[in-house]
C-alpha cells in the first residue's frame, strides 16, 4: 500500500485483496483494488453555501456546476411534476458553496440557458443565488425532449470557466424522443471527460436505459425519483456531494509485465460500473481508466489478468495498480499504488482458495447483470426465464447481505425461499417498483467485516 498528500490534494490510500497463489500452469489472476480517498469534502462545519474555496485548508478547488431541468410539455402532467422540479432547482441552488461558478438549463427539444442567460456562467453568492430562484419563477413546460442539446449547452457554459470541477445534473421526465439515439451517443462522446453528471428520472415514463446511459458515460450517479415531492431532498444531497469533490480526472493507470494481458477493469462499488472499454494507452503496457471526481470516499475496482504460465516456485508481478493525476505539464502525479502479484505453489488448499473480496464482488455483478436479464425478460414474456433470473438474484441478494436490493426484488416477486433463490412472479407490478429495482440494480454493498 503506498499513500499520497499533499496541499489541496486529498490523500489517497490504494489497498490490494487478492489470493496470489495459482496452480501450477495457472494464468488467471483477480485482486480487488480498494481506493479511499481522506480529507475531501472538508467544510470546517460551516454551511456549504458559505464558504469560498479558500476559506478552509481542504476547501474544494475551482468547480463549476450546470442544473439542466426538463421543462418539455410532459412536465405539466401532473402540475406538482414542474412545480417539485423549480423547488428543487432552488434547493441545489441553494446548496452551491459560494465562488462555484453555476448555470440553469432549461431542456426541451432545444436547450436554453435560464440564468445568467448570457452564454457563460455565474459565480455563487449570496446575490446571484438569489436571482438565480427568481429566474427559476419563469420556467414553463412546452416542447419535446432532445438531451443531447442540453448535454453540449451544458458543456459549452462549463468550458467558459478554468475550473478544475466540472459537473452536470440532469433531470428528466421522459423518453428522448426528438432526436435520433445518434444524436445523444454523439454528444455523449462529445462530452465524455469534459464533466461528470448525474442524472435523475422523475415519475415513470422516461427510460432506464436511456437515462443509465448518460450517468455511465459521464461517469455520474443515477436513480429515479418516482414521486415529485422527493425531488428537492434528492437534489439537494446530490449538489452536496458536488460540492465535497476535491480533485478532477483521476485515473486508475495499470501495467503489466511482457506477456501479461488485462482482461477487465471494473468498478465494484458502490456500484458496478464496466472500465474495460474506456482504456487509454499511457506508455509501454500501461492503460488508464477513468475514475471522475473525488471527495470523501471509498470505491473498489475488481481487476482481473492473464499472465503466461509459470510453474511451481516460481512467482511474479501480475500487475501494477496507480491512481494518476494528470497534471498541466503532462506529467501524471502518482497519488497511490498497489501491486498485483502471481506466485505459483504444489498447496492443493492454498491455490484453490477464493479471495473473500473477490468472491463477494463476483456475486455483486452477477446479481446486477441478472436482475437486468430478468426484468427483460419479464418485459418480453418469457416468464419462465424471468423466474429463473430473478430467483437468483435473490438468493444472490440474501447471501451477500445487500438488504435494500432484496427488498426491492420482494416487490417485484413473491420470495418462497431467498436461500434457495425460489420465488413466483408477482402477478401485477407497478411501473415506479420495477423502473426502481431496474436503476439500484447495480448498487452494491461492501464485503461484511
Amino acid at each position: 500500500m503506498a499513500n499520497f498528500s499533499k496541499s489541496n490534494v486529498p490523500q489517497f490510500s490504494v489497498d490490494i485483496y487478492q489470493n496470489e497463489f495459482l496452480p501450477e500452469g495457472g494464468r488467471e489472476v483477480n485482486a480487488i483494488v480498494t481506493v479511499t480517498s481522506t480529507g475531501g469534502g472538508t467544510t470546517g462545519g460551516l454551511p456549504l453555501a458559505t464558504q469560498a474555496p479558500g476559506d478552509v485548508p481542504g476547501a474544494a478547488p475551482g468547480a463549476a456546476v450546470v442544473i439542466m431541468v426538463d421543462c418539455s410539455g410532459s412536465m405539466d402532467y401532473p402540475p406538482t411534476k414542474m412545480r417539485s422540479a423549480r423547488e428543487a432547482t432552488a434547493a441545489a441552488i441553494d446548496t452551491i458553496r459560494d465562488g462555484v461558478a453555476f448555470a440553469v438549463v432549461a431542456g426541451t427539444h432545444q436547450a436554453k440557458e435560464v440564468y445568467p442567460a448570457n452564454g457563460g456562467l455565474a459565480v455563487a453568492d449570496p446575490a446571484t443565488r438569489h436571482q438565480a430562484k427568481e429566474a427559476l419563477r419563469r420556467l414553463s413546460s412546452g416542447g419535446g425532449t432532445a438531451i443531447g442539446t442540453w448535454l453540449r449547452l451544458a458543456d459549452r457554459l462549463l468550458a467558459t470557466s478554468d475550473v478544475s470541477i466540472r459537473h452536470g445534473i440532469l433531470l428528466t421526465d421522459g423518453r428522448n424522443e426528438h432526436e435520433k439515439p445518434e444524436a445523444l451517443r454523439a454528444a455523449l462522446d462529445a462530452c465524455a471527460g469534459r464533466f461528470t453528471c448525474d442524472a435523475r428520472g422523475v415519475g415513470t415514463d422516461w427510460e432506464v436505459k436511456e437515462l443509465t446511459g448518460i450517468a455511465s458515460a459521464l461517469l455520474g450517479t443515477v436513480d429515479i425519483v418516482a414521486d415529485p415531492s422527493g425531488l428537492e431532498s434528492d437534489f439537494r444531497q446530490m449538489m452536496e456531494t458536488a460540492m465535497g469533490k476535491e480533485v478532477a480526472d483521476v485515473a486508475l493507470r495499470l501495467w503489466t509485465p511482457q506477456g501479461a494481458e488485462i482482461q477487465y477493469v471494473k468498478q465494484v462499488a458502490p456500484t458496478v460500473e464496466d472500465l474495460t472499454a474506456r482504456r487509454t494507452e499511457a506508455g509501454p503496457r500501461a492503460g488508464d481508466y477513468p475514475t471522475g471526481s473525488w471527495g470523501d470516499e471509498s470505491r473498489d475496482y475488481h481487476v482481473n489478468v492473464v499472465v503466461p504460465a509459470a510453474g511451481v516456485g516460481q512467482e511474479m508481478l501480475a500487475a501494477r495498480i496507480s491512481l494518476v493525476l494528470p497534471q498541466p505539464d503532462g506529467t501524471p502525479r502518482v497519488l497511490g499504488q498497489g501491486l498485483v502479484r502471481a506466485v505459483w505453489t504444489d498447496d492443493m488448499a492454498a491455490s484453490t482458495r477464493i479471495n473473500p473480496q473477490v468472491a463477494h464482488y463476483t456475486g455483486q455483478a452477477e446479481l446486477a447483470q441478472v436482475i437486468q436479464q430478468g426484468l427483460e425478460a419479464r418485459k418480453q414474456g418469457d416468464f419462465d426465464s424471468a423466474t429463473a433470473k430473478l430467483g437468483r438474484a435473490v438468493q444472490l441478494a440474501s447471501a451477500s447481505g445487500n438488504e435494500d436490493t432484496a427488498k426491492l426484488l420482494a416487490r417485484v416477486v413473491d420470495v418462497v425461499d431467498a436461500v434457495t433463490g425460489t420465488v413466483r412472479l408477482k402477478a401485477r407490478v407497478a411501473d415506479a417498483d420495477e423502473m426502481t429495482l431496474e436503476t439500484r440494480s447495480t448498487k452494491t454493498v461492501r464485503v461484511k467485516k
